[in-house]
């Protein structure tokens, strides 16, 4: 675990906005299951099923992507632009609704038991908000079917009216419905795009190593990286300490 600047005082923490895909739930076991199944759905020989893989990065020996992969950190129309070329009888908006259907029914394997974890940050006076690349409808139902939309304040999509990230308007987004100054927030996430948005609005960029990218490729944009979200707990205490 690493840490940057580890400015001082829980007390000017008084939200935590959370990046949903590689932070709340492990990248590779959840979408690597999406990718698998979308991917093989839409081929059809194995030769295509390949060249569908490399046109958004995923890689089924491992069931992991590339760096680069727009499934990490894009939004589905950037997924559905970079399949479009390779796949016919679908529109750029009829493959993007494809993948959002079929996103919101995968499993999502939780990095940490999110129930407890979000019941104690609440406890803890925190407001708490989600903001992800995922399209509004399938990240519904992925936090639905794990028991946290009670449990959270905010919740945004890239289509949610507020941008993608790393643009910074979901992050704003979540500090206006709360009445929480920015700085007064801490933007969790597994990307660049998340901490950059984050630091864009004004909040302070904590990193997980939930996702695809390293902790070499994060710490520089962060506050701190931890290996996952299950150590925030332990990370704000020591802020007051």
């Amino acid at each position: 675990m690493t840490g940057g600047s580890g400015r001082k005082g829980v007390g000017m923490i008084r939200g935590i906005v959370f990046d949903k895909d590689g932070t709340l739930f492990d990248f590779r076991a959840s979408w690597g299951l999406w990718a698998k199944g979308f991917i093989a759905g839409l081929a059809r020989d194995a030769g295509h099923a390949r060249r569908l893989a490399d046109a958004i990065g995923y890689l089924p020996e491992t069931n992991g992507f590339a760096p680069d992969s727009p499934v990490i950190a894009a939004t589905a129309v950037d997924i559905a632009a970079a399949l479009l070329p390779h796949v016919d009888g679908y529109t750029q908006d009829s493959l993007t609704e494809a993948i959002d259907t079929a996103a919101a029914g995968v499993p999502m394997s939780e990095a940490v038991p999110l129930v407890p974890l979000f019941t104690a940050l609440r406890g803890r006076g925190l407001k708490l908000g989600i903001a992800t690349n995922d399209s509004e409808v399938p990240a519904r139902a992925h936090l639905e079917r794990h028991g946290l939309t009670g449990l959270v304040d905010f919740i945004a999509g890239w289509d949610s009216g507020h941008g993608a990230k790393p643009a910074p308007g979901m992050c704003l987004a979540f500090a206006a419905t709360t009445g929480l100054d920015p700085a007064q927030v801490l933007m969790v996430g597994d990307s660049l795009h998340d901490l950059d948005a984050g630091r864009a609005a004004g909040m302070r960029p904590v990193a997980v190593l939930t996702g695809i990218a390293r902790e070499g490729d994060l710490a520089p944009h962060a506050e701190v990286v931890l290996p996952d979200i299950g150590a925030l707990p332990a990370w704000l205490d020591d802020q007051s300490a």
